[in-house]
Order: C-alpha cells, then sequence, then structure tokens
C-alpha cells in the first residue's frame, strides 16, 4: 500500500454511521468504474481468500446489483445493493443488504453514501455507511474493517494493473 495515500476509518456508534475515507492512486474515471462495473467489482470486492460473483447488476436509480462472496470452501454470502441515486463520476447511493441466494432480503440493511473526488491525479473516494439499528452496526463492525481494508488493497492493486 502507498503510505502516502489517506486512509481514515471511523466509527460514530451513536449516529449508527461508518465513515471510510480512501485515496488512489488513479484518475477519478478509473475509480469510478471500479466500484460501478461488475466485471471490476468481482475482480476486487471480497477479502482473500474470498472472491466475488456478481449474478446481475443493473447500475441505475432504481436499478440493482445481486452478488454473493464466496469462501474456498464454496460458502456463498448474498447480499441485494439497490441504487438509490447517482450523479455520473462524483456519487452514489445505495442501500445494501444481506439476502439469500434467492434474494429474499435480511432485514435491516444500510445506506451506502460514496463520495468521488480527483486532484492531481489522486482520486479521493469518500464513503458514509448509515444504519438502520445499533445491532445491524455492531454485527456489521465484527470483522468489517479487516475485511473492507482488505478489499480497498485489493482494489489499489488492481487499479495499478489498469492504470
Amino acid at each position: 500500500m502507498n503510505n502516502d495515500l489517506l486512509f481514515d476509518f471511523n466509527v460514530d456508534k451513536a449516529a449508527k454511521t461508518v465513515n471510510i475515507t480512501r485515496e488512489f492512486n488513479a484518475g477519478v474515471s478509473l475509480v469510478w468504474d471500479a466500484f460501478t462495473q461488475p466485471n471490476l467489482l468481482d475482480q476486487w470486492g471480497a477479502p482473500a481468500p474470498m472472491r466475488a460473483k456478481t449474478k446481475y447488476m443493473d447500475f441505475k436509480v432504481g436499478g440493482r446489483r445481486f452478488y454473493a462472496m464466496i469462501s474456498p470452501d464454496g460458502q456463498e454470502r448474498w447480499a441485494v445493493q439497490e441504487f438509490t441515486s447517482i450523479t455520473p463520476k462524483t456519487n452514489f447511493k445505495m442501500y445494501n443488504t444481506f439476502a439469500d441466494q434467492y434474494e429474499n432480503r435480511e432485514l435491516p440493511g444500510s445506506d451506502w453514501d460514496y463520495h468521488f473526488s480527483e486532484q492531481n491525479g489522486i482520486t479521493k473516494v469518500h464513503i458514509t455507511i448509515f444504519n438502520e439499528s445499533f445491532e445491524r452496526l455492531e454485527k456489521l463492525l465484527e470483522g468489517f474493517k479487516i475485511g473492507f481494508t482488505m478489499t480497498l488493497k485489493n482494489l489499489e492493486e488492481l487499479l495499478a494493473t489498469l492504470s
């Protein structure tokens, strides 16, 4: 990891919110694509040794991504992401919830808000995750920081091969 690039992970338990800011040594168009195209998402979107597999994705307001994180022994953990707002190259919002393989959702979920900005070839991604319940926040945090840090490292490595 380039230690000069910002990585910040903060939890506000009172507000039931996680704030993540991460910089990448790549242009905003490429970083945006990595977050919004399933063929790229599947290359970095799960912490090793797991892998991500998108069953389908329709990146538009009201569209959804249905995907699984798959462990080496074949266990699948499915999730649904429903896109609620998109401003190309700068922001998108989605509602995320775990689901079974038939897309039956496990409620409650969480609201994710992604902001993208670029300065001097460095793209900053700021993610705010709001959880409907404190209990879900606590459950989410059990392994989330370690796993999400690993996936962002995967993204950094992928971007280096694509730049």
